[in-house]
């Protein structure tokens, strides 16, 4: 039985990236790490995902509303 392996949120970040920025496509980029690309079209749809988080602290969908104007 095999061990599943482990990647470093680095490496993924790096492997996302690459897949956002299409320079290769996804099986090559698969090829080219030896993993799977579904793992890829993950890791890029939660890069995505997450991406606005690096921009802010609050959430977009809730503005915030000052007690004064209520």
């Amino acid at each position: 039985m095999t061990k599943r392996k482990r990647y470093s949120a680095e490496f993924k970040a790096k492997v996302a990236l690459e897949a956002i920025r299409e320079e290769l496509t996804t099986a090559e980029l698969a090829k080219k790490d030896d993993i799977h690309p579904t793992m890829i079209t993950g890791w890029k749809r939660t890069a995505i995902e997450n991406m606005a988080s690096a921009f802010g602290c609050g959430s977009p969908a809730a503005p915030q509303i000052p007690a004064g104007e209520v």
